[in-house]
């Protein structure tokens, strides 16, 4: 049964927090806003990296204590026809999506279901079939998949014989008949590596526990109370399908169209998601937080148990995803990563799919926040949407989050 057609409709029923314009002006009006940061300076650096690269289209928002002070749309969401890229783009978000599957899996912790030591075949029992040289299957915890610490493969599906995205597989009994010829990798807990097939078991366990297919609980539980009433998981609701952008992949100077509203299958848990700009603030804002809204983000998540999530758990060693400056450095949390630099503390997710690149960073400290995407995977090394995206995020922690406070953004 496909779910994402009736999203749309369906939102109607769940309260969502909703902020109104006049709240927000309440917010900004407490704002430390950075000082002598001129707005252009950013805008700029970030259009001119966009062009450097090759990028169709992309946007970047920049959040400040609630409000939304840099707004940035780029380029093109479709080239025939040409469509430019707007507020009601909506993009693939990749691997952002294991974020909110992280906080599922903490409700169902905070409502008693699940303990986050439980192991994993408690609920899935399947995985007793699962090669384990170090020990008992049942020793691998909840905890150790949400942290990418539980010796599992990257790859759900691990025999290429082509390009593997989206062409995942698409039901739970493909992953099952793989569980035979599955290895764990390393002593569960002892070191980090990010496993999406592990992702894939914490959907699996929130379905289960739940009665309802993963993405109808997301939907009752994270998005319909947020209020991200046109987001969804895999393919877009007819009524959302003009919005959905298209992808492309550049190489050696080549642009090439990827598949378009393509279906993520067994995998949406860690990759599915699909939303535009104003509901992904809506999310930010929600992580962020806000006294005056706190009631009602408490009953998504109460703040205690989303600040447990961003407790470090393990060093990530640099490499091309995690790239660090001199003096910084990365940790896996529960279902998110700290970025550590210059005194700034960064909680938050990257994304990579069929060649869509997006991220999602908040400083608490600073209640500052920003979404970065792009439907452009440029891997040459002269173009290259991933470097740039660490660019950008370099350039952000020292004009953005660590500027003093004083005259406001202009």
């Amino acid at each position: 049964m496909r779910i994402a057609p009736l999203l749309a409709g369906m939102f109607l029923l769940f309260p969502a927090v909703r902020i109104t314009n006049a709240q927000q002006s309440s917010v900004a009006a407490t704002s430390t806003a950075p000082s002598t940061t001129d707005l252009a300076t950013i805008r700029a650096f970030y259009r001119a990296g966009l062009e450097k690269n090759g990028i169709v289209g992309s946007t970047l928002v920049l959040v400040d204590n609630g409000r939304v002070v840099l707004n940035e749309p780029y380029g093109q969401q479709s080239l025939t026809p040409q469509q430019p890229v707007d507020e009601q783009t909506t993009y693939h978000w990749a691997s952002v999506t294991k974020t909110f599957t992280g906080i599922a899996i903490m409700q169902l912790r905070d409502r008693g279901l699940l303990s986050l030591d439980d192991p994993l075949v408690k609920y899935i029992p399947e995985l007793n079939d699962v090669h384990d040289p170090y020990g008992p299957v049942s020793a691998i915890t909840i905890r150790e998949a949400m942290s990418h610490s539980n010796g599992f493969r990257d790859a759900t599906w691990p025999w290429h014989v082509g390009p593997w995205e989206p062409y995942e597989p698409t039901q739970w009994s493909q992953i099952v008949a793989m569980l035979p010829y599955t290895s764990v990798d390393f002593p569960p807990g002892s070191r980090y590596r990010y496993s999406n097939l592990a992702v894939v078991f914490l959907g699996e366990i929130i379905a289960r526990l739940s009665g309802d297919n993963f993405e109808v609980y997301m939907l009752k539980n994270v998005l319909g109370p947020l209020g991200m009433t046109h987001s969804y998981y895999d393919r877009s609701p007819a009524t959302l399908l003009p919005y959905r952008s298209h992808s492309w992949d550049r190489k050696d100077g080549k642009l090439t169209e990827d598949p378009f509203d393509f279906d993520t299958g067994i995998t949406r848990a860690n990759g599915g998601l699909n939303a535009p700009l104003p509901d992904m603030v809506r999310y930010l804002r929600f992580l962020l937080g806000d006294p005056a809204h706190q009631a009602e983000y408490d009953r998504i998540l109460k703040r205690s148990s989303l600040e447990e999530m961003w407790r470090p758990i393990l060093p990530v060693p640099p490499d091309d995803d995690f790239p660090s400056r001199p003096g910084a450095k990365d940790d896996v949390a529960t279902s998110f990563f700290i970025h550590t630099d210059r005194g700034v503390r960064l909680i938050g997710h990257p994304g990579w799919q069929n060649g869509f690149r997006s991220q999602i960073d908040i400083d608490p400290a600073t209640h500052r926040g920003y979404l970065a995407v792009y439907n452009t995977d440029a891997g040459d090394a002269t173009e290259n949407t991933r470097r740039f995206n660490i660019e950008l995020r370099d350039y952000l922690i020292d004009h953005f989050f660590t500027v003093s406070p004083g005259e406001g953004l202009h």
